[in-house]
């Protein structure tokens, strides 16, 4: 397969096979990290470093806010950059040596600090949280603004989900595997300060892999011919022209509030402490139910994967996202249907295994369907707006002539990060709420009034998003015959310019329409 090849007349940017594959692994990179820290910071706050819970919680809020407000500095400073290793390397590079050390510093180092030391140890906390949200702003940054030199071709886009995923699952997949398993009874115990000093060096091992995958994967396309409309010079965009670039790309817009929902159902949905309160608590087997119920939601995911390629490839990104984020809604009515039934007094409640023998009910094998069903559709299409973010980086070039991927990326990233800042407090102030002192361990019983905050938290706060991102996704100009219309334009500007036409006069000659 050729990078570039013929199509209506115009030139494709494609990308090699192996670089489709290894380019998405850098979001499994900075996923490790997903899990490590934003699943389990507060938890390692108030339970290794005693700090109190609602405090916790909040500060996930905050250094989320503090993250979405570094993202458009960060996406200035990579469109401004291409020096002679590369646009997109440098920042990879970088994000992944700033994650490293501080997490090793937070969750190992820290600890030492006496309790006599209160203080030092919020001070602490406060700072090296502060000091991994910049790194993991530089290596994230690059997974949006990058695809848009990957490739072009919008039947290879829609790729880009299928190879994230894997990427996830090397990274957020395997950490919310092997979390669990280490934090056994009989291995290092309930998410206590030894568990967070077994897991840090095996996530980080794992995200510095994948991250000398994806700089393999990128290494190629990151030049100059591969930005934008060719040549190599750098859009000069003030801070103070965001507002306007926001303004005029509606597809962005749009975008924001679909990104922003589909982050915000997961990040909730899949909280730890959320997944405690329904499998341990409420259903009184976490051991037994949790890891089963995430390989189901795994495999129903496969064929899904299959489906929202084809779709996207045949009626483009939007389509599929439409139609897939809907049946996950239409499934979760199921799910939450099921919960409002739960009585742990009768046969309404989840059960696998009992006495060592498989012992389904009914009720677990709707919950296993109804949520299969929606968690597998949904989880192939939570990554989706990732690579859509490229078609915007195209239509700006289109609309403006700019090549700007870092700021479109890390625009779309800055909602996409203040909506899901949400899930930490969200999750805190509700455990609060029923009277609880401290987040629940698989230790803590029943609570009254947690099945509420479940059915909250597990199913109508991911209705409602999925809702948003429908309504969304109805104005969203770029469907798949638009975005062809736009790279057919984008072709023939690039072309002109090729051979030596400015980049004024093929604007002028190849209008947008």
């Amino acid at each position: 397969m050729n990078d570039n090849q013929q199509q209506s007349g115009t030139t494709l940017n494609r990308a090699k096979p192996y670089q489709l594959a290894l380019f998405p692994l850098n979001n499994g990179a900075t996923n490790v990290y997903y899990v490590l820290i934003l699943t389990y910071i507060a938890t390692f706050g108030n339970t290794v470093l005693g700090i109190a819970t609602v405090f916790a919680s909040f500060m996930v809020t905050g250094m989320r806010i503090f993250d979405a407000i570094t993202d458009p500095i960060i996406g200035a400073l990579m469109d401004k950059t291409n020096g002679r290793f590369g646009k997109f390397r440098p920042f990879m590079v970088i994000g992944s040596v700033i994650m490293a050390v501080s997490v090793v510093c937070l969750y190992i180092l820290t600890p030492f600090v006496p309790e006599s030391m209160m203080g030092l140890r919020y001070a602490l906390f406060i700072l090296l949280y502060a000091v991994w949200v910049i790194g993991y702003t530089f290596q994230t940054s690059v997974t949006r603004a990058a695809q848009a030199v990957l490739t072009n071709d919008p039947k290879q886009r829609p790729l880009f989900t299928i190879f994230n995923t894997i990427g996830s699952l090397a990274g957020m997949g395997l950490m919310q595997f092997i979390g669990p398993i280490l934090a056994r009874d009989n291995i290092f115990g309930d998410y206590n300060r030894s568990w967070f000093a077994a897991i840090t060096p095996i996530g980080i091992c794992i995200s510095v892999l994948l991250t000398i995958l994806a700089i393999i994967g990128i290494w190629e396309k990151d030049q100059p011919k591969y930005f934008g409309l060719g040549g190599g010079k750098q859009q000069k965009v003030k801070i103070s022209e965001y507002i306007d670039i926001i303004k005029a790309n509606k597809p962005l817009q749009r975008l924001m509030v679909a990104g922003g929902a589909c982050k915000l159902a997961l990040s909730i949905a899949t909280n730890i402490t959320v997944l405690i309160m329904l499998y341990s608590c409420m259903m009184g087997d976490y051991d037994g139910l949790y890891m089963p119920m995430m390989v189901v939601g795994y495999i129903f995911a496969v064929p899904f994967f299959g489906l929202t390629v084809r779709t996207s490839q045949k009626k483009g990104q939007k389509a599929s996202l439409m139609r897939y984020v809907a049946v996950a809604f239409v499934c979760y009515i199921g799910v939450l249907a099921l919960l409002l039934l739960w009585n742990p007094n009768t046969s309404m409640h989840m059960q696998i295994m009992s006495d060592g023998k498989l012992a389904l009910n009914f009720y677990t094998i709707a919950f296993i369907l109804c949520f299969g069903i929606g968690y597998g559709a949904y989880y192939a299409t939570a990554d989706m707006p990732i690579p859509m973010v490229a078609d915007c980086a195209d239509y700006e070039t289109y609309r403006s002539g700019k090549f700007i991927p870092g700021i479109m990326g890390t625009l779309f990233s800055l909602v996409d990060k203040l909506v899901s800042s949400l899930s930490a407090t969200v999750v805190g102030v509700a455990v609060t709420i029923i009277g609880l002192d401290a987040l629940p361990t698989k230790a803590t019983p029943y609570t009254d009034g947690m099945n509420i905050v479940v059915i909250i938290l597990f199913c109508i706060v991911p209705m409602c998003a999925w809702a948003l991102t429908l309504w969304s996704m109805t104005g969203y100009e770029l469907d798949g015959e638009r975005v062809r219309e736009i790279q057919e334009v984008n072709g023939k500007r690039r072309e002109a310019i090729a051979q030596g036409m400015s980049v004024e006069e093929a604007m002028e000659q190849y209008p947008s329409h």
